[in-house]
């Protein structure tokens, strides 16, 4: 998820840790189907010689699979409650593997070793608060890169089709069954975006009920992302000290080209 806080609005609660715990984990409901890129990243952590850094590894689900596979695996996050979570998670499984995760702010991070695997996953990079800080979290990767190793962005790249969706409407993304909290969950989102900064300021709602009836609840964040091109990303992460091996359109690594709607992005050191 993000590794930089976003403004949270829970109407209603006033509880701010409770707010960001509940955040979490409508985090994990909305993940619930999404593994295309979990499986990319056991088959890159096969080929890996060494240890995995994954940064702002959120709830775990990417690193918390990686470890339960049998590797080494280091995830980086600053929320606490979404890292509360992955310890969840991870004790919940068995395996050969092993998890260490670590409270930090990935654009400052130095943990003092370096990984066969980096990973930024799944858009996270549009959550920092800009280029600098883009920059900063590459060369982070970089920096805990071994010299063989790979480091793996992957980013969406919205279309003009998904931007001129941006006008401030409400849309409902679903409506789901929270089993943790007995609760119906639906998510609803609008997003407004301002072209020459490249911003999109997404407004994500979660309404919840119980299940069998009841009042409902809305728990509201805002996050900004900050877009680039495949063409920014690939400038920005030479700049950073990494030099591109592959780019794929997709997490199956299928050919990038000019109507692809992400970019995943490997990388060695230059």
């Amino acid at each position: 998820m993000s590794s930089v806080a976003a403004e949270v609005r829970d109407e209603g609660a006033g509880d701010d840790r409770r707010a960001a715990r509940e955040l979490a984990r409508y985090y994990d409901l909305d993940m619930a189907d999404e593994a295309a890129d979990v499986d990319l990243y056991l088959a890159l952590a096969r080929a890996a010689d060494g240890p995995i850094l994954e940064l702002a590894a959120g709830s775990g689900r990417i690193c918390v699979p990686l470890a339960l596979a049998g590797h080494e695996v280091v995830g980086v996050d600053r929320d606490s409650e979404m890292l509360a979570r992955a310890r969840q998670a991870w004790a919940g499984g068995s395996g050969a593997g092993a998890l260490e995760l670590v409270e930090a702010d990935i654009t400052v991070l130095d943990l003092g070793r370096r990984f066969g695997l980096v990973i930024l996953g799944l858009n996270s990079l549009l959550m920092l608060p800009g280029r600098d800080a883009q920059l900063a979290a590459l060369r982070t990767m970089a920096a805990h890169l071994a010299p063989a190793g790979r480091a793996v962005i992957d980013v969406l790249l919205p279309t003009p089709e998904d931007l001129a969706l941006y006008d401030g409407r409400i849309e409902l993304a679903w409506q789901r069954i929270d089993d943790q909290a007995g609760e119906q969950v639906a998510k609803l989102w609008s997003a407004r975006y301002e072209p020459a900064a490249m911003v999109a300021r997404v407004t994500t709602h979660y309404e919840a009920w119980p299940a069998a009836g009841g009042p409902l609840r809305r728990l509201s964040r805002t996050d900004d992302l900050h877009l680039l091109s495949g063409h920014e990303l690939l400038a920005l992460a030479e700049r950073a000290g990494l030099s591109a091996v592959s780019v794929a359109g997709d997490h199956e690594m299928g050919p990038f080209g000019p109507d692809s709607s992400r970019i995943v992005l490997v990388s060695g050191l230059l």
